[in-house]
């Protein structure tokens, strides 16, 4: 199969996070059974407390009042389940980021490819054409469809900052949408502040406290759009018929 340079880039990425789960996933020291996963899962986590066990009472008789040299085996499995949810976290917004680059590369393609448009009319057939390929491929609405491909496009071409961060995995997709969303309406300059006082700690006024990534996405909407207003009032309306206009069709994003 072959890749655009970005595609093959995200895939790269995404092998990487898959074989860091794998190396978690196969970390444990009694080697089970790959055949039973749920049986593997409950003999290495009966083993982790057994030894858990095992050594604070070996503490207890000795009189000791730390663990010895190794740690506390519950405690070690505990930290490495955290790991692995946190990598899972990273992967999913990878995916994320391999999806729209995807979705974003087959919309130029298919530009392309189509026959040159001698109307409004026919520049909608074909658009809505494209959505319900990329749908059915994804088993989604054609309403769900259409909106990745215009997130896709706006943060491929508008919001470079979202895009770096989304394909590192340090925001997820959900934190995208939000960027994409809240800067829908903007010139790119206001675009381009709004996205760099959350995600550039250089820029002026930057964002204090945690990263935008470390917030929960309804937090995060709420400052992002706080921060909008106050910059940008002037955009509120022009948010609101964007919306309208969201709910009434498919919006053209080639």
């Amino acid at each position: 199969m072959a890749w655009s340079g970005d595609s093959g880039v995200a895939v790269e990425a995404i092998a990487a996070s898959v074989a860091v789960l794998a190396a978690l996933l196969g970390s444990g020291s009694e080697g089970p059974d790959r055949s039973d996963p749920a049986a593997a899962d409950a003999q290495r986590d009966a083993g982790a407390l057994r030894d858990a066990g095992a050594l604070r009472d070996s503490d207890a008789v000795r009189g000791a009042g730390r663990p010895v040299a190794g740690g506390d085996p519950l405690r070690d499995l505990a930290d490495g389940l955290l790991d692995g949810l946190a990598e899972v976290a990273r992967l999913e917004a990878r995916t994320a980021a391999l999806k729209v680059q995807l979705a974003a590369d087959y919309a130029r393609a298919a530009r392309f490819l189509a026959p040159p448009a001698g109307s409004v009319r026919d520049r909608a057939v074909q658009e809505m054409a494209l959505v319900a390929e990329v749908a059915c491929v994804l088993t989604v609405s054609e309403r769900t469809a259409g909106a990745l491909l215009s997130e896709a496009r706006a943060l491929t071409t508008a919001l470079p900052l979202t895009w770096a961060a989304l394909r590192a995995g340090t925001i997820s997709w959900q934190h995208a949408r939000i960027l994409v969303e809240e800067t829908s309406g903007l010139d790119s300059a206001g675009a381009a502040s709004l996205e760099g006082h959350f995600l550039d700690p250089a820029a002026p006024g930057a964002a204090r406290g945690c990263a935008a990534g470390e917030l929960v996405p309804s937090r995060f909407r709420a400052k992002a759009r706080r921060w909008r207003e106050r910059h940008h009032p002037e955009s509120i309306e022009a948010r609101h018929t964007v919306s309208v206009a969201d709910r009434g069709g498919v919006r053209l994003f080639v």
